[in-house]
């Protein structure tokens, strides 16, 4: 079970929700619930759904909320307006600034201006929860939550429990997709009679004769990019493995030895960029395109602009995206991560926490939250072939800051209506497409994906990923030695390691 922990600051927010929930008040002034088009009736109404009595039979309480970061007013966004009208509930949105976001929630969540509801990362859903100023939601899921419960799956709810208690709505995002896979110059392996590689025995002499014949950086990389189809051919496949009923993390597993002496030897025979250590992704994709190099792991997102690049410099260049490596066993995997990316939580200091609820639930309504995600067909997307495309520029003009209005998705029904946006051009449209068909059948998903948010964990993961990315572009380029490798792991361990991981089991070992 997680621990709670009040520090000072968070006992102090606590001190102001509880204060807060003892006054009077509404949450806002009472707003008229906007008429709908004929074609486009409401979501719901409270006495359909079971709603709050407090505005069964008159206006629906205004409600304020708590944002992430966005470059947008949300007074002006289209879809803002289309979530007010399909619900009938008045929002005043309120965004933490870029600088410093933590310390402003804070501020608001403990300040007197009664915040109704807030969107939330994983540590800080985590601190307000602890610090008690967020509202246990299982009787309101109950009563108020029908379109909710059956969009998200049980085991995602599991991320936003803590002591028992769910606390807030977990959004899991566009589900378990494939984000990266290397990709050749296949015109180059034409001319030197090379086939596409299937394993890193393969790659090695693939790589190693484009050095010798053809002059140029036979693989590139960027420092932030160092694992993926290689590793995982050794068995490198996310941050968390579960090894004999435990779990381990990449850090400490003895095939991490491996990787590393493998693309120690790629860089030290010049197959492997020399500059990894310090390239960027956009270094790496300049590159590429500007043709110095013949391989590079590449994500579909950079796809559209990567290849458009190389085509323009190189009009002759043709590209084939590589297979998914096999191992030694002679299979390939591919590591995915399923997290809950945010978290929607009700405040407990909210004079509207069954309308906050209700409307929480009428955004997932299902032609309503079709509406959110991808807008109205003939309008801003079309659909062809059973795929929907997006209509361009409506789409963008009108739904390209959509994502930061969802509290929550279907998870069937969404990662289908998300692959509009992969479709606004062809070249990422392929690439995504073949990403994923590479690695159907393949894909182990992080076995830490539906953990809830862990102290442990949480105020560890960032600084010891840093450590171990650092140390790893160490050993991969010489500046360390391998044989030093369990010294910089006792390292690792000694600096929250450790206690990391024995929080990470205390919670796997709960779920069995």
């Amino acid at each position: 079970m997680i621990k709670k922990k009040k520090s000072a600051v968070l006992t102090a927010i606590l001190g102001f929700t509880l204060a807060l929930s003892a006054c009077g008040g509404g949450g806002g002034t009472g707003t008229n619930t906007p008429s709908a088009t004929p074609s486009d009736p409401p979501a719901t109404t409270p006495a359909e759904n079971g709603g709050d009595k407090g505005t069964q039979g008159g206006d629906k309480p205004g409600l304020r909320m708590i944002m992430q970061y966005g470059l947008f007013d949300p007074k002006t966004e289209y879809v803002a307006k289309y979530i007010e009208e399909r619900t009938g509930y008045k929002v005043e949105y309120e965004l933490l600034p870029a600088e410093n976001a933590d310390e402003k929630l804070n501020l608001l969540v403990s300040s007197k201006d009664n915040y109704d509801l807030v969107k939330l990362n994983a540590a800080q859903f985590y601190n307000l929860a602890s610090a008690g100023a967020l509202e246990p939601i299982d009787e309101l899921l109950e009563s108020h939550g029908n379109y909710i419960k059956q969009s998200i799956k049980p085991e995602s709810f599991g991320s936003a429990t803590i002591d028992g208690k769910i606390f807030g709505i977990p959004e899991t995002g566009s589900g378990v997709s494939i984000g990266e896979e290397l990709v050749v110059r296949q015109d180059w392996l034409d001319e030197l009679g090379l086939s596409v590689p299937t394993n890193t025995d393969e790659l090695y002499t693939v790589l190693k004769t484009i050095k010798e014949k053809k002059n140029v950086i036979p693989l590139t990389m960027s420092k932030d990019s160092i694992y993926g189809d290689i590793a995982t051919t050794f068995g490198i496949l996310t941050d968390w493995k579960e090894v004999d009923g435990k779990l381990m993390h990449r850090a400490e597993l003895p095939e991490m030895k491996e990787y590393i002496t493998y693309m120690n030897k790629l860089y030290k025979e010049g197959l492997l960029d020399t500059e990894t250590p310090i390239n960027t992704a956009q270094k790496s994709i300049e590159k590429f395109s500007g043709g110095n190099a013949a391989m590079y792991k590449l994500a579909w997102w950079n796809a559209g602009t990567t290849i458009a690049a190389l085509e323009k410099n190189f009009p002759e260049a043709k590209t084939t995206i590589i297979p998914y490596l096999k191992g030694k066993d002679g299979k390939a995997v591919v590591g995915a991560k399923a997290n809950t990316t945010w978290y929607i939580a009700i405040l407990k200091s909210s004079k509207n926490k069954e309308a906050a609820m209700d409307f929480l639930n009428a955004k997932l309504e299902p032609e309503t939250f079709k509406g959110i995600a991808i807008g109205e067909e003939g309008v801003h997307h079309e659909v062809k072939d059973d795929k929907y495309f997006p209509i361009l520029p409506k789409f963008n003009d009108e739904l390209n800051n959509a994502s930061a209005f969802l509290t929550g998705v279907d998870e069937e029904k969404y990662p289908i209506y998300w692959q509009a946006r992969v479709r606004k051009d062809p070249i990422l449209q392929a690439h995504f497409e073949t990403f994923q068909k590479n690695a159907e059948g393949l894909i182990v998903v992080d076995p830490m994906s539906t953990a809830p948010p862990i102290e442990a964990v949480s105020k560890n993961l960032l600084k010891l990923t840093t450590l171990l990315d650092d140390n790893v572009l160490q050993f991969i380029s010489g500046a360390k030695p391998i044989d030093a490798y369990d010294q910089f792991l006792a390292q690792w361990r000694a600096e929250g390691g450790a206690d990391m991981v024995a929080a990470a089991n205390e919670w796997f070992q709960s779920t069995k």
